[in-house]
């Protein structure tokens, strides 16, 4: 869909309502859910799918990219209600959960992999500038320390992330996170 001019709102509902059935059909695990199925579950023709996503990978891409989007909207809002510490921490466990769902995901993800689409370089790239403006704020309050780069967070959560395919691996992150917070609050110039 041309990003020129603004969708009308109707075609802004059926873009949301395609998203929407998409998005659920791919977490839930329907890593084979046809276009027709999406759009009958978003209660559109499957042309009207085709008017917003010329592919199925395309659709894939912008399911992708919402969850991406809501995701690294996340530390603005958590600056605003917690302490950067608090934030940082709830952040992790964000990403962790991200990584859950995108279980659900990767396989459906993985038909766009081989393709030339930047959607993943700039996911990483959000993910990790996201990391940095928390931790420039846990740093600057003095509660973490200030020598660890949101890129460098980043792998290390996703060698956390990575063990995906072992049983009872959310639990296991999660503790594993918890031990990488307190590490990054080790050493840290505490606020007078």
């Amino acid at each position: 869909m041309p990003a020129s001019r603004p969708l009308r709102a109707d075609a802004r509902r059926n873009r949301e309502a395609l998203l929407s059935a998409a998005r659920q059909a791919f977490l839930g695990g329907d890593t084979d859910a046809h276009v027709e199925d999406i759009a009958r579950s978003a209660g559109v023709a499957v042309g009207t799918l085709y008017r917003h996503f010329e592919t199925r990978e395309a659709l894939i891409e912008e399911v992708y990219r919402k969850e991406v989007d809501d995701l690294c909207a996340a530390p603005a809002e958590l600056l605003a209600q917690h302490p950067p510490e608090e934030a940082l921490r709830r952040f992790l466990l964000l990403l962790v959960e991200h990584a859950a769902v995108g279980k659900g995901m990767s396989i459906v993800l993985e038909s766009i992999m081989a393709t030339d689409s930047p959607v993943f370089d700039e996911a990483r790239a959000r993910m990790a500038d996201a990391l940095s403006r928390l931790l420039e704020a846990g740093a600057a309050a003095g509660t973490v320390r200030g020598d660890v780069t949101g890129p460098t967070l980043l792998r290390a959560l996703g060698g956390i992330c990575g063990m995906r395919a072992t049983e009872g691996w959310l639990t296991e992150a999660r503790q594993i996170t918890a031990l990488l917070f307190d590490g990054l609050r080790h050493g840290a110039a505490r606020a007078a």
